[in-house]
């Protein structure tokens, strides 16, 4: 089985702390679980496909090839859990493939939140910053109009 075919899963995670390298080492054990199912299901294929060719010679006596047809159809029996086994492996691989999609679709709009969260906490503490300089320079023009000699000569007019 070429091993470097399930390489493409799940990739993209890298290597760090955190979610992050979870979601990498989560990924690298499904792939090897998948190729181990691969090539399990493989193998019991080929084997009971060798086996179930063994035993389709005919025998001349009816008790012997009785039994080997029961062999040949617990054979295929086996050929067939193990195809089905396949089929549902693959499906599980385009279901893998989707949501992986997702996953880094949904990773990249936590990162640009926390970014704009970010953004907006530097705006809001800015905004902050120049409403108190606003405030303390409305302050300081207050107290140098009412100290200044126009307003005093302002009060004295009617």
């Amino acid at each position: 089985m070429n091993k470097g075919a399930a390489g493409g899963l799940g990739g993209g995670a890298g290597a760090g702390s955190g979610p992050t390298a979870a979601a990498a080492a989560a990924a690298a054990q499904k792939r090897k679980t998948l190729v181990q199912r691969v090539e399990g299901d493989i193998a019991n294929i080929v084997d009971n496909f060798s086996h179930l060719v063994n035993v389709a010679r005919v025998n001349d006596p009816l008790v012997r090839n009785s039994q080997e047809a029961f062999m040949m159809e617990m054979r295929a029996a086996r050929m067939v859990q193990a195809a089905d086994s396949l089929l549902k492996l693959v499906s599980e691989l385009k279901q893998t493939a989707i949501f992986s999609g997702f996953a880094s679709l949904n990773d990249h709009v936590e990162q640009r939140r926390i970014e704009f969260n970010q953004l907006a906490e530097k705006t809001d503490h800015t905004l902050s910053r120049v409403g108190e300089e606003a405030a303390a320079s409305l302050k300081e023009l207050e107290s140098h109009y009412s100290s200044s000699a126009l307003k005093t000569m302002q009060n004295l007019q009617p």
